[in-house]
C-alpha cells in the first residue's frame, strides 16, 4: 500500500468491543442487504468485462445477456472531463450502501474504485478513492467523497472524482452487494495469504458474515496461504481492526478481486455463463453491450498491475464529523498523473490548486 496515513489507534480490547457491537449489529439486521458484503464493487467491471469476451453463441448471444444490466444514459458535458489525459480509460466503480434494488441517488459510496486501462500496453490499475477523502462536492462544499453519489447519483460521483483528481472519467458501474460470497463459492474458493495479526479479527467476521448470508463456514486455524470459501473472503475483506486501518481494508479488498479474477480465468464456458446470470441483473451502468463486446479482442491482453490507495498522504480531522483530508490534494493529484499516467511534465490545475488551498485553510494540514 502507498502513502502514509494519520489512522486512530486503539487497544486490543477496545477493538473487541466494537468487533462485537458490529456483530450484534448485524445479527439484528438479519434481512435486506448484508453489510458485510457491500464492499466488493470493485469485483464487477472486470468480471462483466471478461465474461462477456469469454462467452459463446455468438453476438445476439452475448447481447441478449449483458441486456440483463440495468442501464442509464448521462450527461457526459456536465462530468468536467479533463480532455488532455489521453492513452487511459478510466472506469469508475462505486459500491453503494443500497437496502433495495434502487442503486441511484441517496445511497452513499461506500467503495469507489476507478479502473485504469493503459489503451496501449494494456495494463490495468484499480485505484482505490478512500472514501472519507475530503474534497470539494459540487453545490455542497468540502466535504467526504462518499456523499458525492448520495447528492446526485453517479453523475455527482464521477464529477467530483474527475474535478479532484483532473481525471477522464465517463464512464461508471455501480452494483449492489448480495451476491459476492455465492460468487466465490462459485469460483471454488480464492487463493489469499492471512496475515497472523488477522486471524483473530477474520474469525469475528466469518461468525457476522454467516448470520447475515446464511451461509455456513468455518474458522480460519493457522496463518499463511489458503484457499477461502466466500464468506471466509468477506470476513476477511471486513477486517479494519489491524495496523492500517481502514486503508488496509482497501488494500484486502483488491487482494479479493485479483484473486477471484485469477480464478476466474480457469472456469469452463458451462461455469462463466452461469456467473453472468447471477452478477448481470445486479449491475447499474452506463457501459452499453456493444462498447463492452468492443473491448472483447483486448481482453486476454489485461493485465492487473500493482494497485493504488489515493489519496497517496492524508491526516486525519474532525470537524462536524471525522474526514480524511489530502495532505495537499496539489501535492496528491500530482504524484498521481506523475507515476500512474506517466505525465513526467504534468502541472496541477488552478482549480486544483484553488481547491487544495481551500481545503488548507478549512483544516491547517499543509506539508
Amino acid at each position: 500500500m502507498s502513502g502514509k496515513h494519520s489512522i486512530g489507534r486503539s487497544n486490543g480490547k477496545e477493538k473487541d468491543t466494537r468487533i462485537q457491537r458490529e456483530n450484534r449489529t448485524i445479527k439484528k439486521k438479519n434481512k435486506g442487504k448484508k453489510k458485510g458484503l457491500k464492499i466488493f464493487g470493485i469485483i464487477i467491471l472486470v468480471l462483466i468485462i471478461i465474461l462477456a469476451g469469454i462467452g459463446v453463441g455468438g453476438y445476439s448471444y452475448v447481447v441478449n445477456k449483458l441486456n440483463k444490466m440495468q442501464q442509464v444514459d448521462i450527461n457526459i458535458d456536465e462530468l468536467n472531463v479533463n480532455e488532455e489525459l489521453s492513452g487511459y480509460r478510466n472506469i469508475a466503480i462505486f459500491g453503494v450502501d443500497s437496502r433495495d434494488s434502487n442503486l441511484g441517488k441517496g445511497n452513499r459510496s461506500d467503495c469507489i474504485i476507478i479502473a485504469s486501462i493503459n489503451e496501449k500496453t494494456k495494463d490495468v490499475r484499480l485505484l482505490s478513492v478512500y472514501r472519507d477523502t475530503y474534497v470539494q462536492i459540487e453545490g455542497h462544499g468540502l466535504d467526504k467523497i462518499t456523499h458525492a453519489y448520495s447528492y446526485g447519483e453517479a453523475p455527482l460521483a464521477i464529477k467530483t472524482l474527475n474535478t479532484n483528481l483532473d481525471l477522464n472519467i465517463t464512464e461508471f458501474v455501480t452494483v449492489n452487494f448480495d451476491l459476492v460470497a455465492e460468487a466465490v463459492d462459485a469460483l471454488g474458493g480464492i487463493e489469499i495469504t492471512i496475515e497472523k495479526s488477522e486471524l483473530q479479527y477474520i474469525n469475528e467476521y466469518i461468525s457476522a458474515t454467516s448470520q447475515s448470508t446464511g451461509m455456513q463456514s468455518s474458522k480460519v486455524t493457522k496463518a499463511g496461504k489458503q484457499t477461502l470459501d466466500g464468506v471466509q473472503a468477506v470476513a476477511y475483506s471486513r477486517i479494519r481492526y489491524t495496523s492500517g486501518g481502514d486503508y488496509k481494508r482497501t488494500e484486502r479488498m483488491r487482494d479479493v478481486l485479483e484473486a477471484m479474477l485469477k480464478k476466474l480465468k480457469t472456469k469452463s464456458i458451462g461455469e462463466i455463463n452461469s456467473l453472468m446470470d447471477t452478477f448481470l441483473p445486479k449491475v447499474y451502468t452506463n457501459i452499453t453491450a456493444s462498447k463492452l463486446i468492443a473491448m472483447v479482442p483486448d481482453l486476454l491482453k489485461y493485465n492487473i498491475k500493482e494497485s493504488i490507495g489515493w489519496p497517496y498522504k492524508t491526516q486525519g480531522i474532525t470537524l462536524d464529523r471525522w474526514y480524511g483530508v489530502p495532505v495537499t490534494l496539489e501535492t496528491n493529484v500530482k504524484q498521481l498523473h506523475t507515476q500512474v499516467f506517466e505525465e513526467e511534465n504534468y502541472e496541477v490545475p488552478e482549480d486544483i490548486k484553488e481547491i487544495s488551498n481551500k481545503i488548507i485553510n478549512k483544516t491547517g494540514y499543509k506539508e
